[in-house]
């Protein structure tokens, strides 16, 4: 009932096509949203696409692709085709975010396009499961760095036994670490969406600072490298289902270090201009990151050759120690575990979006749609995200945390474009700044794409992809609880019941 009041009595609402508006007394308010500003300028929204997609995945995951590849050219195809699925996905994200620019990103799309069930489930997954975890990952990254200036963080700490006959939970300092990491970025975001982004643009300058600074010192520096040494085996040794395998596999794996192109569209309904803005930040940023990743590792071969990259865990460190000694590896780790900072801060900022859009619809925990008065925040969905994701970071390694977040995200990324195709067919008069290019081919090659990713992780990976599958459909009975729960409310406007 406080929730509804706070509808009624809002004056302020940012509109998805214009700049603020006044809401007379007594006037039902659009669904949209309340209380949210547009703060989020140019610099800032292009600092949450690169610092979420700049982030652990390419500084930690080149080894694990080159395992699953097995050979340079599946590693290389890989890396190239989870691009091109990203760009192709950036596109069809660039439209839907200029036409329909509401917190939640995909919530709202699939709410629109295939009705409040199918947005319910998505957003049921990405505040329970995905997002949490891919927070939790994250922070579990700037572990990874910091473990390299002291092994003994990796040490456990104490055990914490599990009933039902579970094995005992090993903690280790470090994990304690992770998680001082996550409050301190979760308070920054309470704080204030201006405060947030400025955070976003310093890191992200530095992330990609330190980034550039790895490949230019690579080929400055190694002037003789052996690479046809380093790039074998180049072929695959047969082209049959294992090579297949192999390749799919890798490629999700890369596809976790592309990942963050939607992330802005969580944060649709505080991004200032989003006709222009979408499409202009998404669609350079997927390009530049392209370009950047396959340079990445091209100099990670230019350095070191394939077994070794295959079996490193903090390439980068090792890279640097290569080209410039101990010390200026100790540096630039250092410089990495700042930066990765960058992506938990994107990451939080935009996933509390969705627990907010679902809690102001009314299903989802009603504290979560409240609106801090004075930091303008959704301070409850922040506090909510930052406990899950608390107890997945000293529960699970950086590995088993992105395989289960890629399983469920990756089938919800084809699904919203299918909804933007279905919107189109619905919604022939919606305004649309930005058509995604190459349409109806690109967004059906995506889709493919996607849902052919999600299932070579199912193969991969069936217990972590089950447990996925399993926390989406217990998103149904959550529904029907919700939904009586809003439709025997009368204070809540007549199109959220």
């Amino acid at each position: 009932m406080a929730r509804a009041r706070a509808l009624r009595q809002s004056k302020v609402l940012d509109a998805p096509d214009q700049g603020l508006h006044l809401i007379p007394a007594g006037e039902e308010e659009p669904r949209e949203r309340a209380g949210l500003e547009r703060a989020l300028g140019p610099s800032a929204a292009a600092a949450i696409v690169l610092g979420t997609m700049v982030g652990t995945g390419i500084f930690l995951k080149p080894g694990e692709v080159a395992q699953d590849a097995g050979s340079f050219a599946v590693m290389a195809a890989a890396w190239l085709a989870a691009g091109i699925l990203s760009l192709f996905g950036g596109l069809c994200y660039a439209e839907l975010g200029a036409a329909i620019p509401e917190a939640g990103g995909e919530y709202a799309y699939l709410r629109r396009g295939f009705g409040p069930r199918t947005g319910f489930l998505f957003g049921w997954t990405h505040s329970t499961v995905a997002r949490p975890a891919s927070v939790a990952a994250i922070a579990a990254g700037f572990l990874r760095f910091v473990e390299f200036f002291l092994p003994s963080l990796a040490k456990p700490l104490f055990l914490v036994r599990l009933p039902w006959g579970a094995g005992p939970l090993a903690v280790s300092q470090g994990q304690l670490w992770a998680l001082a990491a996550l409050v301190m970025i979760t308070g920054v975001n309470y704080l204030g969406v201006r405060v947030g982004g400025r955070v976003q643009v310093l890191l992200t300058a530095i992330k990609v600072g330190a980034l550039l600074a790895v490949l230019g010192s690579v080929f400055l520096l190694l002037r003789h490298p052996h690479l046809r040494t380093n790039v074998q085996p180049l072929w695959p040794g047969a082209a049959n289902w294992t090579t297949l395998e192999g390749f799919l596999t890798a490629m999700a794996a890369a596809a976790w270090a592309y990942d963050g192109w939607n992330d802005l569209n969580l944060v649709g309904s505080e991004v200032e201009n989003p006709q222009a803005n979408f499409p202009r930040v998404i669609i350079r940023g997927v390009l530049f990151v392209i370009a950047v990743f396959l340079l990445f590792n091209f100099a990670c071969f230019w350095a070191m050759p394939y077994s070794r990259v295959a079996a490193s865990r903090e390439i980068t460190s090792q890279i640097f120690e290569i080209v410039a000694g101990h010390r200026a590896a100790l540096w630039i780790t250092g410089i990495m575990a700042v930066a990765v900072l960058a992506t938990l801060n994107s990451s939080i900022l935009s996933g509390a979006r969705v627990d907010y859009a679902m809690a102001r619809d009314g299903v989802f925990f009603r504290c979560a749609a409240a609106v801090h008065p004075r930091f303008r925040t959704p301070g409850n969905a922040l506090l909510l995200q930052c406990a899950i994701a608390g107890v997945l970071v000293l529960s699970g390694s950086f590995e088993d945390l992105t395989s289960l977040v890629m399983f469920a995200n990756w089938g919800f990324y084809a699904t919203a474009v299918l909804a933007m195709m279905r919107i189109r067919r619905l919604e022939p008069g919606l305004a649309r700044p930005y058509r995604a290019w190459g349409y109806p081919v690109t967004p059906i090659l995506f889709v493919i794409g996607a849902f052919s990713l999600s299932i070579s992780l199912w193969i991969a990976r069936p217990v972590r992809s089950t447990i996925g599958a399993a926390v989406i459909l217990s998103g149904l009975f959550f529904y029907q609880l919700w939904t009586r729960e809003a439709s025997a409310d009368p204070a809540l406007p007549s199109s959220l019941r």
